[in-house]
This record gives C-alpha cells, structure tokens and sequence, in this order.
C-alpha cells in the first residue's frame, strides 16, 4: 500500500468537523426492537440502533448468519451505529418461530429449508425503507452479511438498488451446496451481472465455503463485468474469524477487516 496523497492544508489546525465525526466513536445512541414491514406486506421484528443528533447519515441492513438474530448481531448492529450509522437487522425467522430463541427459531427455520430468496430480498427492502424513513436519513442505504448473511448481502445487491454491499465469507454465491446441506441454496454467479452497488468482500484463505478458488472465481467475474469490488482474504483465518464468541474468532484479522468495513461505509453512504 502507497502513502496516502497530500491534500492541501495547513496539518497544525485541528480535524474538520467531518473529520472528526468519520473517525471518533458515537457515544449517544438508541437501540431496540421495532416492528418492519418486510416481504408481502407481512409484519416482521427487527433490531434498529442508531446515533442520537440530527445530522445526515447513512443506513446499513444488517443480515444475520444462519444461527439467526441473536445477541452478537444485535452487538454488530450497535457497533455500525456507534460508526455513524444507522443500523437494522430484520429477524429473518419472525414467520417460523416468533418469539422463539434465537437457537430455536434457527432450527425450525432449518428444517423448513432456510429462508427463501425472494423472501430474503423483501425483507431486506422493508428494512431499507424503513431506514430510509428515519429522521436525519440521507437517502443511502448499504448490507452488510456473515456466512450465509454473506450470500443473502450478494443477493440483495443485485435485486435490489443500494450503494454499498459487504460480504462476509458468504458461502455459496460460487459453488453448489454439498449434498444433504440442510438449507435450500443455489449459486448467485449468474446474477453478478445485475450486482447494483461496490462490493466489499471479506474472507479467509483457510475456509472452504467460500474457498479461496471460489473466491477468485467471483474477482474474476466481477472484473470481467467491470463491478467495482475490493476483496480481502486473511491469512490464518477460516470462517467466522469476526465471531468474538467461537473459537473461530481471529483478532488481528477481524480487527483489520472491520477498520475495511467502516472506511468503505464511509465512502459509499456519505451524503
């Protein structure tokens, strides 16, 4: 990586007021559950956080892995709105197992196939409405998805009109599921063509669901499309290396890729 270019300015005078907001921590925030509406005009849970103040800012739907909506993802959706943002996370399985627990609405939406992508895009379009809805939205709405969250980010991106996507090792956007895989997926190649946004994708060189022969087969198709994307891929890591709670977790990388996330945020969802 080359120095970054110098842009005028005396350095002895203090941050710019943006400056400051892009790289300090929100301390004021209000999170909780809100009711959406999502796919087929169905009423759906959703965990919403965002900043306290009225300047402008950008949204970001936050997609939860097939573990389901549970405590950690809540904790992703705070952490993006601590960055400036505002952030919500659609329960994905409010229809199989409403009030369930997260382990328990997981595996009956599981046995039930997983969720199913037209429902997935309906959802995540609610969501970014209802962000879009917010006092002090400025119109931009981004995804961001881990593990089969990653897919689903994919998807969206490319059914949906967004400015920003990041996936996070998202399996099967390349690659058929092996078989007995218990959730009804199908590879999401052939939409590339359609991806709306810059893709960000996060990965690990040691995971094999994305592999990283999977990973370069989707850089080379994006290139051929001319898609704007920035790929990252981890040595030592597997899936799940942003998980805090599994052995899985790899600082170094996490921490890292999360300082990728919030600069490419920042950049796609400015006003």
């Amino acid at each position: 990586m080359g120095e970054l270019p110098d842009v005028g300015g005396d350095p002895s005078q203090t941050p710019s007021r943006r400056d400051r907001r892009e790289h300090n921590v929100q301390d004021a925030m209000q999170a909780g559950t809100v009711r959406i509406t999502g796919a087929d005009g169905d009423e759906i849970e959703a965990y919403l956080a965002h900043p306290l103040g009225s300047e402008p800012r950008g949204g970001v739907v936050v997609i939860h892995h097939m573990p389901g909506y549970d405590e950690p993802t809540k904790e992703i959706t705070r952490r993006l709105a601590s960055y400036g943002f505002a952030a919500i996370c659609p329960n994905l399985y409010s229809r199989e197992a409403p009030g369930a627990s997260p382990d328990d609405a997981a595996a009956t939406a599981r046995a039930r196939g997983g969720v199913p992508d037209d429902r997935l895009v309906g959802d995540v379009a609610g969501a970014a409405d209802h962000l879009r809805g917010l006092p002090g939205a400025n119109g931009k709405v981004g995804v961001i998805g881990y593990c089969s969250g990653g897919r689903q980010a994919f998807l969206a991106a490319c059914r949906l009109p967004l400015d920003a996507a990041v996936d996070c090792y998202g399996a099967f956007v390349v690659g058929e599921p092996p078989e007995g895989f218990p959730v009804k997926m199908r590879p999401l190649l052939d939409q590339a063509p359609s991806l709306s946004c810059p893709l960000l994708g996060m990965f690990g060189v040691e995971d094999q669901a994305p592999s990283p022969e999977q990973v370069a087969e989707l850089d080379r198709e994006l290139t051929r499309l001319g898609k704007p994307h920035e790929f990252h891929s981890y040595e030592g890591a597997g899936h799940a290396f942003f998980a805090v709670d599994r052995p899985s977790f790899r600082p170094q990388a996490a921490v890292d890729g999360w300082q990728k996330i919030r600069a490419f945020f920042d950049r796609q969802l400015s006003a």
